[in-house]
């Protein structure tokens, strides 16, 4: 007689086994990322020139990695402001968003298509807060968000949203990501 434990296990490796085989058979539809950005009326703007000595985007392998962005609008002119002083945690939010918008152009220009992206994988958002703010998350969640809308769970990223004394051009938000890109 075998013992509960052995059972539960048995029957655990069972279900895994068929849930792992059906998702074989039928997987996911993949959300497409460019026919998304239109969907949501998101126009990508030519990706910024630096504005120091470093390139926007480092592809190696199946990773890009990118540089720090902020909420640069379409006249090339930045949103400025501390979250926590001048600027609301909606108004950080839209920054957030709106970095993340800058950032799919800069990486769109490295890879020619935004459906090879495999997944977001870490995020680092720093935000131009006071020292007694401490809603960073609140604020970045308009990247991460923007991101789950383009590419559906692929968007889901492990983050760090951390606050800063002060940041290049007194930005509210400053965002780099990791992304890992189908094939080489």
């Amino acid at each position: 007689m075998k013992s509960p434990l052995t059972l539960a296990i048995g029957l655990s490796l069972m279900l895994h086994t068929s849930i792992a085989e059906a998702q074989q058979k039928s997987p996911a539809k993949r959300l497409d990322a460019e026919a998304k950005l239109k969907e949501l009326g998101i126009t990508l703007p030519a990706p910024a020139k630096p504005i120091a000595n470093y390139v926007p985007t480092v592809k190696t392998g199946n990773l890009v990695f990118t540089a720090g962005a902020g909420p640069r609008k379409p006249d090339g002119t930045f949103l400025a402001g501390r979250l926590g002083q001048d600027v609301s945690i909606e108004q950080g939010y839209q920054a957030a968003r709106l970095t993340g918008i800058n950032l799919l152009a800069a990486l769109k220009a490295e890879i020619g298509d935004l459906n090879k992206v495999k997944r977001i994988v870490k995020v680092l958002g720093m935000v131009n807060s006071t020292p007694a703010f401490t809603d960073h998350p609140k604020v970045v969640n308009g990247f991460s968000d923007l991101m789950v809308e383009v590419f559906g769970d692929r968007g889901k990223h492990a983050r760090s949203a951390v606050g800063m004394a002060a940041l290049p051009m007194n930005i509210p938000v400053e965002i780099e990501m990791v992304v890992e890109i189908e094939g080489k």
